[in-house]
């Protein structure tokens, strides 16, 4: 029998000190390995934004001299911010000589450069994915080389060429020149949208009582449009950026595409930057429209065609 004390009646129970809980080993680890993921996709985001921002300022350059007045431009301290914003240097650019006549030519040459290299660019790249005869793949080498040559190392050939045929100063001569440059690649881009559709498609379909072009109309051209679409914007921007086949088949002022409408800002007596820089700004936006508003459709297109029934 146990004796109670006075003491110890009134005495209060010993309680023991809570312990850390002890962290197993693998909730240790996933939370190192959250630590490195939130690490690095930071680091990379942090190298995201300065490529932006190193890859967008000259373009920003570009817009903001187009705005400044001669002097604002020449100062030996440059200026981020337009203090005097003008458009002096857009209504030079556009009162130039012959400017809607460069226009117009540029247009014409890069449509018809485009449309042309698709035509012939599908059946080619058709005939590539889906046929195989003698010499395919010495036709594919043949497209990679002509993509490596140099266009400056062409250019006297290409012009006796055009002599010969009465094509200086054509636009006809000179689409015809973007089309030997612009088709391979043409060719190439549409060869891998074609071969990422299965060829089983056609077939069902001439099962089905199409023909050879019947079933490349109704069932393989739907699925390939979006990458056509794609392909004719690069297509079109390097058309729209052709400048030395322009300065030397062109012998003409009136015939003279709007890339060599840039270099007339410089003369003997110096550059004119705040009209060059306007020209530019100018020269760029249809190509920049463009690209936005067919990038959506293509992302349209694409996104409608993902799931093959």
């Amino acid at each position: 029998m146990s004796v109670l004390t006075p003491d110890s009646r009134w005495a209060l129970p010993v309680v023991p000190a809570p312990t850390a809980p002890r962290t197993s080993p693998l909730h240790e680890g996933k939370q190192r390995r959250s630590r490195r993921e939130i690490a690095g996709t930071t680091a990379l985001n942090v190298v995201a934004i300065v490529f932006f921002v190193i890859t967008l300022f000259p373009v920003y350059w570009m817009v903001l001299t187009a705005f400044k007045p001669t002097g604002d431009i020449i100062t030996p301290t440059p200026d981020f911010s337009p203090l005097h914003p003008t458009i002096a240097g857009f209504v030079d650019a556009i009162h130039k000589p012959f400017f809607w006549d460069y226009v117009g030519n540029t247009v014409i040459v890069s449509v018809a450069t485009v449309a042309i290299s698709l035509v012939v660019g599908v059946l080619a790249a058709l005939a590539l994915s889906r046929f195989n005869f003698k010499g395919r793949r010495t036709y594919l080498i043949v497209l990679l080389a002509i993509q490596a040559v140099p266009q400056a190392a062409l250019v006297i050939p290409l012009f006796f060429t055009l002599q010969t045929l009465h094509q200086l100063n054509e636009l006809l001569g000179l689409t015809g020149t973007y089309v030997i440059f612009v088709l391979p690649f043409t060719v190439w881009m549409l060869r891998g949208f074609i071969q990422s559709v299965p060829a089983d498609i056609e077939d069902a379909a001439m099962v089905d009582g199409c023909s050879r072009l019947g079933a490349f109309r109704r069932a393989l051209l739907p699925l390939i449009a979006p990458g056509m679409v794609a392909t004719s914007i690069f297509a079109f921007i390097q058309a729209w950026n052709q400048y030395l086949f322009a300065y030397v088949f062109m012998q003409q002022n009136t015939r003279y595409t709007l890339t060599v409408w840039l270099q007339s800002f410089e003369t003997n007596r110096g550059t004119d930057y705040s009209g060059l820089m306007a020209a530019s700004v100018l020269y760029t936006l249809p190509v920049v429209f463009l690209f936005i508003l067919v990038q959506r459709k293509v992302v349209a297109g694409l996104a409608a065609g993902a799931v093959k029934g």
